[in-house]
C-alpha cells in the first residue's frame, strides 16, 4: 500500500526521475525536485467507488526556498468548480473557505494557509467540499495520518 502511495505520487507530481523520496509518512508522501528546487508533502484523497471524478485529487504543502515559500497548501479537486464558487476545507474542529481556478483551491491568504497547516498536524482528516460545474456538490476526503511528518521532512528537505 505505501508502496502504491509513493508510485501514485510520483504519477501524479510528474516524472519519478525529477523526484527524490523524502519518505513516506501514513496516508503520505514527501518528495524533493532538485531542479526547481521546491518540496512538498502530499496525498491522495480516499478513492470512492462510482463517484464521478474529472482529476485525481491530491492535497499538497508546498516549500519553494527560492521564492521563500513555506508551507502553502494547494488542493487539486476531483472536479471543476463552479464559476465564482468557492471551496471549504472541514476539520473536525475548524473550517476554513479557500479561493479556488478551475479544478485547484488555495488560501486567500497567509492566516488561512497557517491555520489549515495547524489542523492538518493534529486532525484525524479533513474534507475538501466544492460545487461542480454541473451545481452538483462534491467532497474529497483525505487521511491526515503522517501528514505531519511528510510536511516536516519536506520542509527540512528544503532547508538545505
Amino acid at each position: 500500500m505505501r508502496k502504491l502511495l509513493v508510485l501514485a505520487a510520483l504519477v501524479l507530481a510528474g516524472t519519478a526521475t525529477a523526484r527524490d523520496s523524502l519518505g513516506v509518512f501514513g496516508t503520505w508522501g514527501a518528495f524533493r525536485d532538485p531542479a526547481v528546487p521546491r518540496c512538498y508533502a502530499i496525498a491522495m484523497a480516499e478513492k470512492v467507488n462510482g463517484r464521478e471524478q474529472a482529476f485525481q485529487p491530491y492535497l499538497t504543502v508546498g516549500y519553494w526556498p527560492q521564492r521563500k515559500i513555506r508551507g502553502a497548501v494547494h488542493v487539486r479537486l476531483a472536479r471543476r468548480v463552479a464559476s465564482g464558487s468557492s471551496v471549504n476545507v472541514s476539520f473536525p474542529e475548524a473550517n476554513f473557505t479557500l479561493q479556488t481556478g478551475q479544478a485547484d483551491a488555495w488560501p486567500a491568504d497567509q492566516r488561512t494557509n497557517a491555520g489549515i497547516a495547524a489542523q492538518m498536524r493534529s486532525a484525524p482528516r479533513v474534507v475538501v467540499i466544492g460545487q461542480g460545474t454541473d451545481g452538483r456538490k462534491f467532497r474529497d476526503t483525505y487521511l491526515l495520518s503522517g501528514a505531519a511528518s511528510a510536511m516536516d521532512a519536506a520542509a527540512l528537505g528544503c532547508a538545505r
